[in-house]
């Protein structure tokens, strides 16, 4: 039989969040349960509740830094006990069969992913939708739970199952380390573990930023230089970069930052932007250079991240909230008042 448990659900687009029952799917052979301990709050997950991207379905869920400890596991499980500390970011299932999956890429899965919330749930079926780690508890296949290291500071670990991934996987395929300069555009919850990251591999880093404050944090983050986007001065003054891991959401001009590029530099979209990006066909021509993106990262990819990170001291610069006021977060986080990731404490739902 299934489980009734609680969690924290948007029951209509308009309306506060609330504490709800809902139902988790009972194990199967291959599935890990585990009790959430932590959940941080992805701006995605604003959007979601808000249903900005016309997808929301509800009662909705959210929540996908999802960090907890293992309660059982099913018969067929073998990397997992009981007591283990474990993960679960935003994918919970994807074909397996595919070139990508194969490659242990499943976010680029050519049949498409499972989301840990807000998508239809293959196993439970029934137009049932996966719930999120607001909640008590977590049910999802082996495969796709990853291990989590002994973080001192536990709760401040688990925005790295998103923003970690997400700035990791770009930071390693475009070859970050010694003799490499990255620029890093926006001081946010993705920018600021990008900073971290990417000095952590050895490479110089460049911090690009719109917001005064922010420039002078950027030192204690890590970074070698700031930025001041707003100053012209600044800008031509800047250091040519190798790569820029773009952070923003919010419409900005990606042909200015061309210009900071070296010969066969690029600029990689991590953020997502709602309106479409416009570039001049001379800003890449010229040097070469490229415009691309990255999507978080495959599981085996995270729980590497997850490592690195454990060994280079890396967490998240976090607030931690009680569940009950996970509304007060979302208001905030609406109102840009965080610095730079909240994330829930799910032990006393």
């Amino acid at each position: 039989m299934s489980k009734v448990i609680k969690a924290i659900a948007a029951v209509a687009q308009d309306r506060p969040m609330e504490i709800i029952e809902v139902q988790r799917r009972d194990v199967r052979p291959n599935d890990v349960e585990f009790d959430v301990l932590y959940c941080g709050i992805c701006h995605s997950d604003l959007h979601s509740i808000k249903n900005d991207w016309g997808s929301a379905t509800y009662p909705l869920v959210p929540g996908h830094e999802i960090l907890g400890r293992v309660r059982s596991v099913g018969s067929e499980v073998t990397r997992f006990k009981v007591g283990d500390l474990v993960g679960v970011g935003c994918i919970v299932g994807s074909c397996q069969h595919c070139e990508h999956c194969h490659e242990g890429e499943e976010q680029f899965c050519e049949k498409g992913v499972t989301f840990s919330f807000n998508s239809p749930d293959p196993v439970a079926g029934g137009g049932q939708m996966t719930y999120g780690g607001f909640s008590q508890t977590y049910v999802c296949e082996d495969k796709y739970v990853v291990h989590m290291p002994s973080f001192e500071h536990l709760a401040a670990a688990a925005p790295l199952l998103c923003a970690g991934i997400t700035v990791y996987s770009p930071l390693k395929h475009w070859q970050a380390g010694p003799g490499k300069r990255v620029g890093v555009l926006g001081i946010g919850g993705l920018g600021h573990v990008a900073i971290r990251i990417a000095k952590a591999m050895g490479a110089e880093v460049v911090v690009l930023t719109s917001t005064a404050s922010k420039a002078e944090d950027a030192k204690r983050l890590g970074a070698d230089y700031a930025v001041l986007t707003s100053d012209m001065a600044q800008l031509k003054s800047c250091p040519k970069l190798d790569i820029i891991i773009d952070t923003a959401s919010g419409e900005h001009d990606v042909n200015r930052y061309m210009r900071l590029l070296r010969k066969d530099g690029s600029i990689v979209l991590v953020g997502l932007p709602a309106e479409p990006l416009q570039i001049h066909a001379r800003a890449v021509v010229h040097g070469r250079k490229s415009l691309s993106g990255s999507n978080i990262g495959g599981i085996a990819e995270t729980e590497e991240m997850l490592q690195f990170c454990y060994e280079h001291g890396i967490v998240a610069d976090v607030e931690v909230l009680p569940a009950q006021k996970a509304n007060e977060a979302m208001e905030r986080l609406q109102r840009g008042d965080v610095k730079y990731r909240f994330v829930l404490d799910m032990q006393e739902l």
